[in-house]
């Protein structure tokens, strides 16, 4: 076979064909069938009524939750995050163990107040700051326990 004779054979699945018997009548039968078949069965008004409880109850929890979310993420610093702020600072452990986490603490306090002054209500800053201090207050309780 050569590629005229593919290409013949490729123009001749472009022309119409038309089925040995016809199909209608089996469709027919079969649309009959399905028809004639047991009815679904119907479901009840008190099925329906859980169904829309469901619905209202996924929507006013969806509500809730996209507010709660938009109200933390639009929280501004507070007095209490603030006036801890300062007291980063001064943080000196005894022990030298954790004499370096001092370090690095007042490094990153220092980077994240210039950023803060940049901008002041930013949420992320504000996040940064929150990890910093509960960071810094569990350092804290481990040299208290250390004692």
């Amino acid at each position: 076979m050569n590629e005229f004779e593919w290409l013949r054979q490729a123009r001749a699945l472009r022309e119409p064909v038309s089925p040995r018997r016809d199909l209608w009548p089996a469709i027919d039968a079969a649309l009959d069938d399905a028809t004639s078949a047991a009815p679904a069965p119907r479901r009840s008004t008190a099925q329906r009524a859980q169904g829309w409880l469901l619905a209202a109850s996924f929507a006013g929890l969806s509500l809730f939750a996209g507010s709660l979310a938009v109200h933390l993420r639009d929280r501004p610093l507070t007095t209490a995050t603030a006036s801890a702020a300062p007291d980063l600072e001064r943080w000196r452990p005894s022990d030298p163990r954790l004499a370096g986490a001092a370090v690095e603490f007042d490094a990153a306090n220092m980077e994240l107040r210039q950023a803060m002054e940049q901008a002041p209500h930013s949420p992320a800053l504000q996040r940064l700051l929150y990890r910093m201090q509960k960071q810094q207050s569990q350092l804290r309780q481990l040299e208290h326990q250390a004692g």
